[in-house]
Formats: structure tokens, C-alpha cells, sequence
């Protein structure tokens, strides 16, 4: 299996990548086709396609923020059970960012990603067993990722203003001690993350008021 990155939309790997989105994710989070070329060709967006063969098994896209010591997995998807795929893009992942940081003379604190929670999100994600909520929370969980204790949502990709929910936003600790983050940094990181959305809900701007309003927030196991 070879991890590649995809840094254009007329990459076929590229092609083959947003049809297992398609497949797997709902459509309010999948980005149209031709919004990708700019993200694709941000140094600081990493986009990588696990190829097995010729075939596109698995992709995940994540950036690192090194003023906040943060990283972001944006997704992670999983196309086929009982290759290892999971693993493979958690390993190659981590050595990249590690990576990334050293290149920026920082030590990262951690690495925020957005989680279905199963209790309240009924989609099948394609019938691919691995991407099943339920499993995915789970292995996060083995993994050392944490539930920012808020109410969380996030705008829409489909850039119509709309909320979306059903998810809780965590943070993969370096130290697996730590049982809170600065409200500040989690408020500066989702308003620099979304700063790509022009058009957002009110709640959402409400959300980030609401956690300016404290100076911790808890992270809880899940």
C-alpha cells in the first residue's frame, strides 16, 4: 500500500477520492469537486489516498497549525475492511506531522477531529463496516481522543449556511493526563478552521461566544 498526496482535481486519484467520499459520507459534508483545486494546491492542506493497486482504499486530509501547536484531521476514510487501512493512515499521519513540526521548531500539543456521535446520527456510511460510528468512536477511544465537554455543530460544506450536528469535536492529547483545554485556544482554532466558510449559522457564531465566555473547557472520555 503507497500513501500519495493528491494536489490537484485532475489527479484520477483525486477523481477516485471524491467518489468514495460520495459513498461513504453524508452530503453536507463532502465539498464539491471543483471546490477542491484551491485546497488541494494550500501547502499547508495535506490530502493523502492510500493506493492499493490501482485503487484509491482509503484517503485522510489533515493540516498542522503551529502558532496553536495543534493539528487537525479533517477526515479519515476507511474503504475496505480487513486491510489495515486504518492503521496504515494513523502511522503515516502521525510521522508527517510529527514531521511538519520539527520543520516549524514547535512541539505539538495535540490534534483536534470531529466524531459522529452514534446516539444521534442514523447514516450507514456506504455499508463500509470500518466507518460505522459506532466502531469508529470506539476506536478513537483505544486511540487516546477526548470529547470536548460543549455543544458542539459546524457549518455546513455545502456552504448554504446551515448547521450541522450530530457530531462532538475531540482532542488527541500529547499528554494523556491533560483533562482540559484552554476555551480560547479551542475558540481560536475553530474560527481559523472555518474561516474558508464565509457563510455561517448564527448558532455557530453563538457557540463561539458562548465558549469565550470560559476560560477551560473539560475533556472528557468517551
Amino acid at each position: 500500500m503507497d500513501y500519495v498526496r493528491v494536489q490537484s482535481i485532475k489527479d484520477p486519484l483525486f477523481v477516485k477520492m471524491h467518489q468514495l467520499m460520495q459513498v461513504v459520507f453524508p452530503p453536507e459534508e463532502v465539498y464539491a469537486f471543483e471546490k477542491w483545486e484551491g485546497p488541494l494546491q494550500d501547502g499547508g492542506i495535506h490530502v493523502y489516498v492510500a493506493v492499493d493497486g490501482e485503487d484509491v482504499v482509503g484517503a485522510t486530509e489533515y493540516r498542522y497549525y503551529p502558532d496553536m501547536r495543534v493539528a487537525m484531521t479533517d477526515f479519515t476514510i476507511i474503504g475496505r475492511a480487513n486491510l489495515g487501512i486504518g492503521r496504515f493512515l494513523l502511522r503515516s499521519r502521525e510521522k508527517h506531522i510529527a514531521q511538519l513540526a520539527r520543520g516549524s521548531g514547535t512541539e505539538p500539543i495535540g490534534m483536534f477531529a470531529e466524531i459522529y456521535n452514534p446516539q444521534t446520527v442514523d447514516y450507514h456510511f456506504g455499508g463500509v463496516a470500518p466507518m460505522n460510528p459506532h466502531i469508529r468512536r470506539e476506536v478513537l477511544s483505544h486511540i487516546g481522543y477526548k470529547r470536548l465537554d460543549f455543544s458542539y455543530l459546524h457549518p455546513s460544506w455545502q456552504e448554504n449556511g446551515e448547521a450541522v450536528g450530530g457530531l462532538d469535536l475531540c482532542f488527541l492529547p500529547k499528554d494523556e493526563d491533560l483533562n482540559v483545554l484552554p476555551s480560547s485556544l479551542v475558540a481560536d482554532f475553530l474560527t481559523t478552521y472555518y474561516s474558508a466558510l464565509p457563510d455561517k449559522p448564527e448558532s455557530w457564531h453563538e457557540m463561539i461566544e458562548g465558549l469565550k465566555k470560559h476560560e477551560t473547557i473539560a475533556l472528557k472520555v468517551f
